[in-house]
């Protein structure tokens, strides 16, 4: 077999940037991932071995039972292990030659952490030069200004996994809407983009034009500080956390009050919407490759010789000779004579070698295309990375 080298005009690299649209609802302390239903298996409760709202990365041991697939590596000189192994167990735990495992499913879904004031906040905390960073767009995203400091104030933190928005949130894209039994009674976007979360609707309604909070676009983290009352008390909008007599008024602080936060308490008829467009970059390589005249035109395909054909090759003391075996003719015509001989072959295929002449991928045809001597074809194969 004959192999073709690419030339250095013959491969291009470049990315695809796309902007994914993502949305979560929540309601009675469930999560929906894109209007997913959970699905039942036929032996798991769900197929994908993950609650509602969540994903499972890879999608490994769908609807699997007792003995899951697992990762893992071998200890051994070139010093690989799973990212969850730290240095030091690496070191101290295993031996050369361990199995070194991992579990599966690894699943990600939005999660909420609420901080009363002067409550331990490590995970605000860690975020301060994060925020400070994004001063630069609005002062709100400070650590601390004159609109608050975040070290003590009250705090809903949501977080949403980048596994759900790629590189960053599409600025001008986020929005956040609370529900009351059906009925918009606030909703938040990033109008400006340049992180500030502005009440924008109902028109109208408490707090309207105000900034809430802001969102840390690379990070995938909002902060909501609006503390506001959204829906009066004297239409059920009050919610109670723990017990009955810590009552709170509704409020930013409480969005996405049971999204993943292990907070007990209720929250009657509320429900909340969660939306964004993500930015994704997906590398791709097109290749060019050639067919050109005169080559291409015989086939290892048993029909390419004539049928009934005996291959006797004549050899003697000083020579070795085969035979020739004729080819057999498939070109068509509309006429009864058989017409003028000429190679040609049907490409169905196009593999794609490594230069060890591995064979690492095949592009097929969806209609075989026919190759002659005289003709020059050029085939465009796209693979994304």
């Amino acid at each position: 077999m004959y192999l073709h080298k690419f030339g250095e005009n013959d491969i291009f690299i470049n990315q695809i940037k796309s902007y994914p649209e993502v949305e979560f609802y929540i309601y009675k302390d469930v999560v929906y991932y894109n209007n997913r239903k959970s699905i039942s298996g036929s032996f798991t409760a769900t197929t994908g071995l993950v609650p509602s709202g969540f994903i499972n990365l890879y999608e490994e041991n769908v609807d699997r039972t007792g003995s899951l697939i697992y990762p893992f590596v071998t200890k051994n000189g070139s010093l690989t292990a799973l990212k969850t192994t730290s240095t030091s167990e690496y070191n101290s735990d295993f031996s050369y030659g361990d199995t070194i495992t991992g579990s599966y499913p690894l699943s990600a879904s939005i999660s909420r952490n609420y901080y009363a004031i002067g409550q331990t906040r490590p995970h605000v905390d860690a975020l301060k030069n994060v925020f400070n960073y994004y001063a630069y767009m609005s002062m709100h995203n400070l650590f601390s200004s004159s609109y608050g400091n975040k070290h003590t104030q009250e705090v809903n933190l949501v977080s949403i996994p980048s596994i759900f928005y790629g590189s960053q949130i599409k600025k001008g894209t986020l929005s956040l809407k609370l529900y009351h039994t059906g009925t918009l009674i606030g909703e938040l976007e990033d109008t400006k983009q340049n992180g500030e979360l502005v009440q924008v609707g109902p028109s109208g309604s408490n707090g309207s034009g105000s900034v809430a909070g802001v969102v840390l676009y690379n990070e995938g983290i909002i902060s909501l500080t609006g503390s506001w009352e959204l829906y009066s008390s004297s239409y059920g909008g009050e919610l109670y956390l723990g017990d009955p007599t810590n009552r709170r008024q509704t409020s930013w602080l409480f969005y996405g009050f049971g999204a993943n936060d292990n907070v007990s308490g209720t929250i009657e008829g509320f429900s909340y919407s969660l939306s964004f467009k993500g930015t994704s970059f997906t590398p791709v390589i097109t290749m060019l490759t050639h067919a050109q005249k005169g080559m291409l035109n015989y086939s290892n395909n048993p029909t390419y010789i004539k049928h009934n054909q005996t291959y006797i090759p004549n050899t003697g003391s000083y020579y070795y000779k085969e035979n020739e075996l004729e080819i057999k003719n498939t070109i068509e015509t509309d006429y009864e004579d058989e017409p003028n001989f000429e190679k040609q072959t049907f490409i169905t295929k196009i593999g794609i070698y490594d230069e060890n002449q591995n064979l690492i991928a095949i592009a097929s045809l969806a209609e075989p295309v026919k190759k002659t001597q005289n003709r020059d074809l050029t085939f465009k194969l796209k693979i994304d990375i």
